[in-house]
């Protein structure tokens, strides 16, 4: 069932012409790229920044220092097979002094 001439008044439509309807569609989207073009000539481009706090860019330094210093790996591999043998002994005062002293050269604290 096929239905005509609604809200028309009995005016009978006349067929779309596709190509009609394609070549109007191409103009308005090459208006609409000009006037973007046009505008975005007025204003400067806006730009991204990032800024850093001073714990990250700290962190950062640290991270590189630490990307190049050498690796022992003869000193590593006896670690190693001394801690899965269980041979490998911790002296906790030791490490404590060792790690205060750590965190005092990053955070610039006197000791």
């Amino acid at each position: 069932m096929a239905i005509n001439n609604v809200n028309n008044n009995g005016v009978p439509k006349a067929p779309l012409d596709n190509t009609k309807m394609s070549q109007q569609l191409q103009n308005q989207t090459a208006a609409q790229q000009e006037a973007a073009k046009s505008q975005a000539g007025d204003k400067p481009a806006r730009q991204d920044s990032v800024s850093l706090t001073q714990s990250a860019q700290q962190l950062a330094q640290v991270q590189k220092k630490s990307a190049e210093a050498p690796v022992d790996q003869d000193k590593v591999d006896k670690l190693k097979r001394a801690i899965e043998t269980g041979d490998y002994r911790v002296d906790p005062e030791s490490l404590a002094r060792k790690i205060s002293r750590l965190e005092a050269q990053v955070f610039g604290i006197k000791s």
